[in-house]
């Protein structure tokens, strides 16, 4: 079994990033959306960019964003991957790949399996499924099954779910952000936990 992957999301306190750079998930995520509460400015994403740890990709979300703006993010190196949360199409994601050579990864919010199958011949370097747009709710994953694609599976997600979602769905990555928090904030020892139980997973399986 190839490692599964792991995005810990919504990084919005300076701590937060010294978290990331301690438990060392495969993507760092930070909302560029407006009207979200983990939302960070632009001056404040460059930040974290830099305190990151340089071997971590920071992946940005947006949610109908312009183009522009999300080339500009892109550009800057202040993220390594857009992140479309929208309801931005085909043409929007094989521009900003054009324009800046970057990955972009779809989300789609799944409802049936016609969401999925929509965007499965998408140009996007990765789809996203999530029952909602950073919702923290947790869909049906049968509508999953038998997808030939690599992809990332969100929504719901935390320690006491997680090894039943990966045996259910077999994702390429996985993607968390309430569900290693307390109280509204992101809780250390949750990151850590969720990070060894999916390294774990993968080194038994192999």
């Amino acid at each position: 079994m190839s490692e599964i992957k792991i995005k810990l999301c919504g990084m919005f306190r300076p701590e937060d990033i010294g978290y990331a750079n301690e438990v060392k998930p495969n993507f760092v995520g930070f909302v560029l959306a407006e009207g979200f509460r983990r939302r960070i400015l632009k001056e404040q994403a460059a930040e974290f960019r830099r305190a990151l740890d340089a071997a971590l990709p920071a992946v940005g979300v947006f949610v109908n964003n312009s183009c522009e703006e999300v080339i500009s993010y892109l550009q800057e190196g202040i993220i390594q991957i857009a992140q479309l949360h929208g309801d931005e199409t085909e043409e929007d994601i094989q521009y900003i790949q054009a324009v800046t050579g970057k990955p972009v990864m779809k989300a789609v919010k799944v409802t049936s399996r016609y969401d999925v199958e929509a965007w499965l011949d998408s140009a996007a370097d990765y789809l996203l499924f999530d029952g909602g747009t950073g919702s923290g709710v947790a869909f049906d994953w049968s509508v999953l099954n038998d997808i030939d694609r690599e992809f990332f599976l969100a929504g719901g997600l935390n320690a006491g779910n997680l090894l039943t979602a990966l045996d259910k769905v077999h994702p390429f990555a996985v993607d968390l952000s309430s569900g290693v928090e307390t109280d509204g904030v992101k809780d250390l020892e949750k990151m850590r936990e969720v990070v060894s139980l999916v390294r774990n997973l993968t080194i038994m399986d192999d």
